[in-house]
């Protein structure tokens, strides 16, 4: 899900610290510039083999449904050359696969792709940096990312290797995290976040800032609108954003020319 990496301070045996104060550090995957591709890395590394039981537990399931929806939207063709981006366990590439698209699926975590690997052998699994894509430009009919945007270094850099690896009326279309407008409800989503989601980590992965990070990444993500502009930028025309349970998740769209 890549900024100023904080040391935390190590506690004595004789002063454990309290809680609260293990509940508030949410900051050791967070780091900002050049080094946060590498704490991502060692992030999901780490995740992998529960990553699928904590997605299907804090979303109540409802990953699966806009993961469809994405599919759907992105209206998948039969022979189509698609790139699936920060694949994780391939959830993506495998429902595109399975409508008969030559699917290549890339991600920066070595034990997502072993994951994704051995649910689908066929499919073309890539290891490789999404701001530095190994592909030639106009590759590709399609490009999807899904939760993955928010954690890369930087986004533009980003949705700019997107842009140029997609041919001229290829689509593009980003799965992420949203930030509600209403701030009531974008209250309790936080609260959500901040306090179920690293439960899950805690009971799961033995970790419970793990899953914080979703939250902390989240609140440095320029959102819906930044996204726009940022898929402008480049170019891409056909923007559009789709909203889903009051903006806690939004499909974004666009087109190259």
């Amino acid at each position: 899900m890549s900024h100023a990496n904080q040391s935390a301070k190590v506690p004595s045996r004789a002063a454990p610290p309290p809680a609260a104060s293990l509940m508030s550090n949410t900051s050791s995957y967070y780091v900002s510039g050049p080094a946060r591709g590498e704490k991502v890395r060692e992030l999901f590394d780490r995740i992998a083999p529960r990553y699928d039981l904590i997605n299907d537990l804090q979303s109540f399931g409802l990953h699966r449904y806009w993961k469809a929806e994405l599919v759907r939207m992105a209206a998948v063709s039969k022979g189509e050359k698609v790139l699936e981006l920060c694949t994780g366990t391939g959830d993506l590439a495998i429902r595109m696969d399975r409508i008969g698209a030559a699917v290549t699926a890339c991600d920066f975590s070595q034990a997502m792709l072993e994951r994704a690997k051995a649910r689908a052998p066929h499919i073309h699994w890539v290891q490789g940096d999404a701001l530095h894509l190994p592909f030639a430009d106009d590759s590709f009919d399609l490009v999807t990312i899904g939760y993955g945007l928010r954690n890369l270094p930087n986004f533009g850099e980003g949705i700019h290797e997107m842009a140029r690896v997609l041919r001229p009326g290829g689509r593009l279309l980003i799965l992420e995290f949203g930030k509600p407008r209403n701030s009531l409800w974008r209250a309790i989503y936080f609260s959500y976040l901040k306090l179920f989601t690293p439960l899950l980590g805690l009971i799961f992965c033995g970790n419970r800032r793990a899953y914080s990070y979703i939250l902390e990444s989240l609140q440095h993500y320029p959102g819906e609108e930044g996204i726009e502009a940022l898929l402008r930028e480049v170019k891409l025309q056909k923007v559009s954003t789709r909203r889903f349970l009051g903006g806690v998740m939004s499909i974004q769209s666009a087109a190259k020319p």
